[in-house]
């Protein structure tokens, strides 16, 4: 039996939820350890040549982290920087890490986001579960003088200039709890320390973004692009490998699109015998799924890219913060 983790995280005073609350404490009990321990120096935190700035969230799952990224290096360019993007390579099969990646890695091998990453960014990125490790080779491979961290906030061993905490709007904390009575990796409190709170969607206070699709591309052939209303009306296959693909799969069905849903579980492996199950009907994924189907995709299986649109007025904080680390340094 799979448990619904949603149901028990996001819903209402689900028994399990309650159930787990003992492991929930013990666990929030070795977080709170850890990280005192790091920031009173009993555990030792590595200050890299450059700085770094890292992207993170407090719960499991996606929250839209990766077009985050993007748009910060964008922004850091704007700016007169060279960054450079380090990630986990989650899911990648790699026997030593870290791992260069380029737009042509096998993202079973360095992991799927880092080849997104790499294809859309421009920058160097390098994936591996060591972030300092990943942070030098970074440094050793390119002329960047800022370094992106893709996920990493409970990575204390790597020191950061800046951490920018993303929030799903929506779905919000959860129930609060920590795991796995809840979907929080650390307490609500570690929000005060952080530098800038960001929130995907949703309504109320707080700086916003939100993710604006782009032309539907090809897989086969990524010359072709179709607008998502050209689909309107017509019955599509919608696949999602995605921390929460629900609002991919409404975003669809708000262009018109008559969608039969196809959810599969965060960084799935896909393969041909996935593909064969999607026959007679055009097929509209994630960019993300997009990068590992490439190799058996139908000439009418196309993916929906997304960008970040940020307030102006966080865009005008998070520059100032940027500002004040090249003073700093």
């Amino acid at each position: 039996m799979t448990l619904n983790t949603t149901a028990i995280w996001y819903g209402r005073r689900h028994p399990l939820a309650r159930l787990l609350l003992p492991l929930s404490w013990v666990y929030n009990a070795i977080i709170r350890v850890r990280r005192h321990a790091y920031l009173k120096g009993w555990l030792a935190s590595e200050r890299l040549p450059v700085p770094v700035v890292v992207v993170g969230n407090l719960t499991v799952g996606g929250t839209g982290k990766t077009p985050l990224v993007l748009r910060l290096v964008e922004l850091l360019r704007d700016q007169g920087w060279t960054p450079a993007i380090i990630t986990r390579g989650y899911g990648g099969r790699a026997k030593h890490w870290p791992q260069h990646v380029t737009p042509d890695s096998d993202p079973d091998r360095v992991g799927d986001e880092p080849v997104l990453l790499s294809r859309r960014s421009g920058c160097v990125v390098v994936a591996g579960p060591d972030r300092v490790a990943a942070g030098l080779l970074a440094i050793d491979l390119s002329d960047c003088d800022i370094l992106v961290s893709d996920d990493g906030l409970q990575h204390y061993r790597l020191a950061r200039d800046l951490e920018i905490v993303l929030i799903d709007g929506t779905r919000g904390l959860g129930n609060g709890h920590c795991l796995p009575a809840g979907p929080l990796r650390e307490p609500p409190e570690r929000l005060n320390s952080v530098d800038l709170v960001l929130y995907k969607g949703g309504a109320g206070p707080g700086h916003r973004m939100r993710l604006c699709p782009g032309e539907l591309v090809n897989l086969r052939d990524p010359s072709r692009h179709l607008r998502l209303s050209d689909l309107s009306g017509h019955r599509v296959r919608a696949i999602a490998g995605i921390g929460h693909p629900e609002p991919f799969f409404r975003h669809l069905e708000a262009a018109g699109l008559v969608v039969e849903r196809y959810p599969y579980p965060d960084h799935h492996r896909y393969c041909a015998a996935d593909a064969d199950r999607w026959r007679g009907l055009p097929v509209v994924m994630t960019e993300k799924d997009a990068v590992k189907c490439a190799d058996f995709a139908g000439s009418d299986h196309w993916y929906l890219p997304v960008t970040a649109i940020l307030d102006p007025d966080f865009e005008s904080h998070l520059l100032c913060k940027i500002h004040q680390l090249r003073a700093s340094r």
